[in-house]
């Protein structure tokens, strides 16, 4: 059976766009609900509950699940679209999602439901889809 062509550069990256603005989406969705565990873990605490998770306890949580989620909605994302070799966009998504939320985590951890910055956000998903354009040798 003869490899199949690889897909042109123009679908790929609108392949690529869509999935990536879905792992931003759902990666987001994923720290903002665990953030909002974490400041009902402050107000319990401050109220007197009983032991349980702390707030570290539980930001550190909303930090690693955040950064657990990128890389398999990037992959499989890509793969249900028909695409393969996507290393790269994985590799480059999740280092400039961590970046992104490093940079903007102060301006979410005051207050529960707020975004990060838009432009970060809007960076976080370029870079990802232009970094699926890169592509192995097989």
């Amino acid at each position: 059976m003869a490899p199949s062509s690889p897909t042109p550069l123009a679908p790929r990256l609108l392949k690529a766009l869509v999935v990536s603005t879905l792992g931003v989406a759902a990666s987001h969705l994923v720290l903002s609900d665990t953030l909002y565990l974490s400041f009902a873990g402050q107000a319990a605490s401050a109220l007197g509950a009983g032991p349980g998770y702390s707030a570290d306890q539980a930001f550190t949580t909303a930090l690693v699940n955040t950064f657990l989620v990128m890389p398999p909605v990037l992959w499989i994302g890509m793969l249900v679209t028909g695409e393969r070799r996507v290393g790269p966009m994985v590799l480059v998504g999740e280092a400039a999602w961590i970046t992104a939320v490093g940079n903007g985590i102060d301006a979410i951890d005051d207050a529960p439901g707020t975004l990060l910055p838009l432009p970060s956000l809007a960076l976080v998903v370029g870079a990802t889809a232009l970094a699926s354009l890169v592509r192995r040798r097989p």
